[in-house]
């Protein structure tokens, strides 16, 4: 194994994803490719961990300073995901995210898809059930190496937590999805895999460790 300074190289790229998800924990910085570049450049080396070992950092470092109460926000925060999706049901909602995985932080929020093709009807829809409507508007994400539009929401529930509606192509309902984070499939939880969860085990994980 070869060794750098006085440490493996195992502990470097371990010391560089415990700083990679030190500077997400802290909003720092918001995506994994800069906190990795920014947490080695940070400690002097030129060793990039993976997402997936970032990802696992970020997990402990949330466990380490919210203990408890982070499963309990969890379970509020599948219960309030649960409400929201049975008022946009018709549109065959997805949870995804953190509160999907059962990884969630404190600056967490719900992370839903819906399937449409007529944004003005989901906005009218939230409207009618009296939900904050915070930010609207098309956006550019990535899935795949492809480039692909959607439409985005973030509205504020009763309980003060906020969620991210992303609006997209009823087309792409069901297609496999593979996460950048943790290299496995989006496959997230429908509102009966939700009501499954939240009835027989809330703080369930989805992850691959």
């Amino acid at each position: 194994m070869v060794v750098l300074g006085s440490l493996t190289s195992m502990e470097i790229r371990r010391k560089v994803a415990r700083e990679a998800a030190n500077l997400l924990y802290l909003g720092v910085e918001k995506e994994y490719k800069q906190a990795k570049l920014k947490a080695a450049e940070i400690l002097g080396v030129n060793v990039l961990p993976t997402n997936l070992e970032v990802a696992m950092e970020l997990d402990k470092i949330a466990e380490e300073n919210e203990g408890a109460t982070r499963q309990e926000r969890l379970v509020q925060m599948r219960r309030e995901a649960l409400k929201l999706m049975k008022i946009l049901e018709r549109y065959s909602p997805v949870l995804v995210g953190s509160v999907w995985r059962g990884t969630i932080h404190y600056k967490s929020d719900i992370d839903i898809n819906v399937y449409h093709d007529q944004p003005e009807e989901i906005l009218a829809l939230l409207e009618r059930a009296n939900i904050k409507i915070l930010e609207k508007g098309w956006t550019t994400i990535t899935k795949g190496g492809e480039w692909r539009r959607v439409y985005r929401v973030l509205v504020k529930l009763p309980s003060n937590e906020e969620a991210e509606i992303t609006i997209r192509n009823p087309a792409e309902y069901g297609a496999e999805e593979k996460c950048e984070i943790y290299g496995d499939n989006v496959s997230g939880l429908t509102v009966h895999d939700l009501e499954t969860v939240l009835s027989k085990n809330p703080t369930q994980r989805f992850v691959p460790f």
